[in-house]
């Protein structure tokens, strides 16, 4: 007899999708900090449509996407979904992950039960007429972060995806190592590749913000990978040392100065100053670094609000300022005159299309990159590893749980943290 619903770990026949299962779920009378938000809850067991794949889910990847998501702001993305008709007052967050083929809908091929798969988190609607017409799926009007803009994520003893958001699992990575790098891996691969006239070329000093986060520690390696020269920023030395050790040139504590935020304006001639101070004093970091004077080929930035002045300012003339987020706010000021009298570009760049995801993949299937997977807990603690991240005091690298994956040595695997 099928059962309704089975314990987190415990494994149903394959292909067998019970009617029920446990999900940690987020619901508006609990938006707030994230160990206070995420609950775990027994759920419908969502079914695969047209196109879609349902995964039994070994492990899950933490992202600061779901931050947002606990603390209902910027977006309520419950109401953002109810409003467009879908029924659901609760949301499962989860952005990628790893697990198992569990059954698929209609019109799906390429996967099948049973195959073994990581996840990638950008949906659209593969009938729309964008694409039909040839526009990059990524830029789309029907683009969305699953997992965060959609439902049913990888925090879950079962997540709902569309067939191309599965990728061969790599052989050789525990299940944990597996979730944890398909959301930063293949952001960071498209800032640094995918905007054709500034792509990293041997010997191009890249600046990489947050060098020891999940999408620096990415960049780092693939910019090194290429013959580039990277260079991390960086809050701490312990997070210094992280960042030489997969590979950057030189590290520049961003502690070491003060004229962070927005820029001040034209008439202000003592912020001016004292803008310019930290930005050519930064400048001058990374000529020691170099041995030279030389500017950087690329600034992959996140961090918005607080650095993209001086971002701008340290772009070489003819170089790029490529942006993918904006964890200290959302209000990028830019001197125009560093933009159009140097030919600078400022470029906005959010996930990566699936054949740059497949590369990723390949790369780590064939040892080129390290998931640099720091830290892994159970099931119970997506809160509080949610809440790290909130509170910036979350280790180097990437983060998964576990969900039906067992505990066994998951937690020490990879490149470890040294902080």
């Amino acid at each position: 007899m099928t059962k309704t619903l089975y314990g987190i770990g415990e494994t149903p026949p394959l292909g067998e999708v019970p009617a029920r299962m446990y999900a940690s779920v987020i619901r508006q009378d609990r938006f707030g900090p994230p160990k206070q938000a995420f609950r775990t809850e027994v759920v419908d067991t969502p079914r695969a449509g047209r196109g879609q794949v349902l995964v039994y889910v070994m492990a899950a990847g933490i992202n600061y996407n779901n931050v947002w998501s606990s603390l209902g702001t910027p977006v309520d993305v419950i109401a953002r979904r109810q409003r467009l008709g879908l029924p659901e007052d609760f949301h499962i967050g989860g952005s990628e992950g790893s697990g198992v083929v569990w059954a698929v809908g209609e019109g799906v091929h390429n996967v099948k039960v049973g195959d073994h798969v990581v996840l990638t988190g950008g949906q659209w609607d593969e009938s729309a007429e964008d694409i039909r017409l040839g526009t990059d799926p990524v830029v789309s009007t029907t683009m969305e972060a699953w997992g965060y803009e959609n439902n049913y994520g990888s925090f879950a003893q079962f997540c709902l995806v569309d067939e191309y958001q599965c990728h061969p699992k790599p052989a050789h990575l525990s299940w944990a190592q597996a979730a944890s790098f398909m959301l930063t891996g293949p952001t960071a691969y498209r800032q640094l590749f995918g905007w054709h006239g500034n792509t990293v070329k041997p010997g191009d000093p890249v600046l990489i913000w947050g060098g020891s986060g999940g999408l620096g520690s990415m960049a780092i390696q693939l910019v090194k990978l290429v013959g580039g020269i990277p260079i991390a920023v960086v809050s701490d030395e312990n997070r210094a040392e992280y960042c030489r050790r997969l590979g950057a040139k030189g590290t520049i504590n961003r502690r070491e100065f003060d004229h962070w935020g927005r820029l001040p304006d034209v008439g202000d001639a003592e912020g001016s100053a004292h803008f310019l101070r930290g930005a050519r004093g930064i400048g001058k970091k990374i000529w020691e670094i170099l041995g030279e004077r030389r500017s950087p080929r690329i600034v992959l930035e996140h961090s918005g609000q607080d650095t993209l002045p001086t971002s701008m300012y340290l772009c070489d003339n003819g170089g790029m300022v490529v942006i993918c987020g904006g964890t200290s706010g959302y209000n990028g000021d830019v001197d125009l005159r560093h933009l159009w009298m140097r030919s600078k570009r400022l470029q906005g760049s959010h996930f990566a299309t699936p054949r740059e995801c497949r590369e990723v993949v390949n790369l780590m299937n064939a040892g080129l990159l390290d998931p640099c997977m720091s830290a892994c807990e159970g099931f119970e603690d997506i809160g509080s590893m949610h809440q790290m991240m909130h509170d910036n005091v979350h280790p180097c690298g990437n983060m998964s749980v576990l969900v039906n994956a067992a505990h066994r040595d998951q937690r020490t695997l990879g490149l470890p943290a040294l902080a």
